[in-house]
């Protein structure tokens, strides 16, 4: 498996863990460290991630004792172990049955979704015209309008982008392709942003870098969208590295676009994964009719 693949792959996962399991941030990030320390762990030791043997599986239980980890940490890490192999299970990434100790999981609220003038307050919170700021609209702007994972956001390079034919080409899970439609407010953005604030002299390829010209990393999306909602006056708790991806989904079907299109959109390989935005959005309606005194 390629190293965009794995990393892909831990998008989806984390992705997962907060539209369906509820997850809070700190947990996320947490099983994001975790799960980024098996891997490392296996590649020191020569041996595979996944599908991984009960051997490694034995000697990772026994490094983390060693290094004098809490007792919780411990637990947490083989929780987050536990359900990352669960994962690619269902994702038929590992084929045989991995037993590990049964952790408790403590489920948590519901996954929250930016409304349309919450998604606005944030991206009007990078109105400036320092390098950030126009950095930021236009990742932000990227973001919401093509509905990217984290990783492929900051994967875009300068030849994806087509400003002529109005697309942006991304490299998705398991190297397939896909086109999105790149025009308007997002294309504008993003091209002003090459021209006036990107690093002129920079090597690398990718569009989206830092002001000393490092390409950013999840770490880096994450920092910026909580930056730019404290700013909009968005309660950090309500935010994640894929908010913006969430909110484009269910913003979209909320407006009529059938799942078919959606998927495309998404780079989803099963509709089935698609389906979960409606059921998602059908259950916060369904609570908000509940609650909601005026309702």
């Amino acid at each position: 498996m390629s190293k965009l693949d794995e990393e892909l792959l831990l998008d989806d996962f984390l992705d997962y863990l907060f539209l369906e399991r509820g997850c809070s941030e700190n947990t996320i990030q947490a099983y994001n460290r975790d799960i980024k320390a098996w891997i490392d762990f296996c590649n020191k030791n020569n041996k595979p991630a996944y599908p991984p043997n009960s051997t490694i599986l034995e000697r990772y239980q026994r490094y983390l004792h060693n290094e004098g980890k809490k007792r919780s940490s411990q637990q947490r890490a083989i929780a987050a172990l536990r359900s990352w192999l669960r994962y690619l299970d269902t994702e038929n990434i590992v084929d045989e049955e991995i037993s590990l100790p049964t952790l408790p999981y403590k489920g948590t609220d519901l996954p929250r979704i930016l409304s349309e003038g919450e998604v606005e307050r944030i991206l009007e919170a990078c109105a400036g015209n320092s390098f950030f700021d126009i950095r930021d609209r236009a990742l932000l702007e990227t973001a919401y309008s093509c509905g990217l994972r984290a990783s492929e956001l900051c994967a875009i390079c300068i030849r994806d982008i087509d400003f002529s034919g109005r697309t942006l080409r991304i490299l998705g899970k398991g190297e397939k392709e896909r086109s999105i439609p790149f025009l308007g407010e997002v294309s504008r953005r993003v091209r002003f942003y090459i021209e006036t604030a990107r690093p002129q002299n920079s090597r690398s390829q990718e569009v989206f870098l830092s002001k000393t010209s490092k390409p950013l990393r999840r770490e880096d999306i994450w920092r910026i969208i909580k930056k730019r909602g404290k700013i909009a006056g968005i309660a950090t708790s309500r935010l994640f590295p894929h908010i913006m991806r969430h909110s484009f989904a269910t913003h979209l079907l909320r407006r009529g676009m059938d799942l078919r299109t959606l998927q495309e959109l998404l780079g989803h390989a099963s509709i089935a994964t698609t389906e979960k935005y409606v059921h998602f959005d059908l259950e916060l309606r369904d609570i908000y009719d509940r609650a909601h005194p005026r309702a």
